[in-house]
């Protein structure tokens, strides 16, 4: 029997190499797993730093694009798994029938979420300070990281990640989902279709601690869903940050997921 594929999305800041513990795990649950980056990264969190310039200009709808082709090439309908930016893309994806099931996990804002406590606001001033960043790539400082990311973790772990797995971002999909709501669905490249009944379950994930993303916006996201007949359902972690993919609860955020899949047929 073919494995079901699993398509991991990372988000802005972090490499794809940073699923590597996840690529394990589902394997051996028996998925076909793989982490494609973003059009511009370089195959190791170094080569991607020393060329800042390729991913300068790039958008959410640039790289829904570029993972819609990547799952084109699969033998079949992948899940598809994303954090932070990756999240938001893994929702767009799953509303347009790309993917068939979907984990958000603390997923970038959508169009539609008005909330948008000061916590995040600063998480997202690296980016936003500036209206030039919106054109080119963004690298976060180690303080910046510890706000952001490592809020909830002892300070040399927040460290260790940040040196580990940090690489420049663009800084364009921080400005579209900050003005997603002064634009029209139909203009707006962080707008994702909630009431679609045809679509496959979808899963968010919050952490209770993150500051990036910060658990009443996923909640705010989930409820923008409810009044389809599609499966939505919705998870918090308490005290769990921005960091929970890749920090040493990153296990504890996998099973939910794999249990989740599991109850829901795949």
């Amino acid at each position: 029997m073919p494995k079901t594929p699993i398509v991991f999305i990372h988000g802005l800041w972090l490499h794809a190499t940073g699923w590597t513990n996840w690529l394990e795990m589902f394997e051996s649950a028996g998925y076909d797993p793989g982490a494609p980056g973003y059009p511009g990264d370089g195959a190791s969190v170094q080569d991607t730093r020393d060329h800042p310039e390729r991913l300068a200009g790039l958008g959410i709808n640039d790289l829904t694009a570029a993972y819609g082709d990547a799952i084109a090439a699969l033998p079949a309908k992948p899940i598809v798994i994303g954090h932070s930016l990756g999240g938001l893309i893994a929702q767009k994806l799953l509303a347009r029938g790309t993917a068939a099931a979907a984990v958000a996990i603390s997923p970038g804002q959508i169009r539609g979420v008005l909330r948008v406590p000061l916590v995040q606001l600063r998480s997202g001033s690296p980016a936003l300070r500036r209206p030039r960043n919106r054109h080119r790539a963004i690298s976060l400082t180690a303080e910046q990281f510890r706000f952001g990311f490592g809020n909830a973790l002892p300070a040399e772990e927040s460290q260790d990640l940040f040196d580990r797995w940090t690489i420049p971002g663009p800084g364009r999909p921080a400005f579209e989902v900050a003005t997603s709501n002064l634009r029209r669905a139909s203009a707006s490249p962080a707008a994702v279709d909630t009431r679609r009944g045809d679509r496959g379950p979808l899963l968010f994930i919050a952490g209770g601690a993150d500051h990036i993303v910060p658990p009443a916006v996923v909640k705010a996201a989930a409820k923008l869903y409810a009044a389809g007949p599609a499966t939505t359902d919705h998870h918090v972690f308490p005290r769990r940050g921005h960091s929970m993919v890749l920090d040493h609860g990153w296990r504890d955020v996998a099973d939910h997921s794999l249990d989740w899949l599991a109850r829901q047929g795949f």
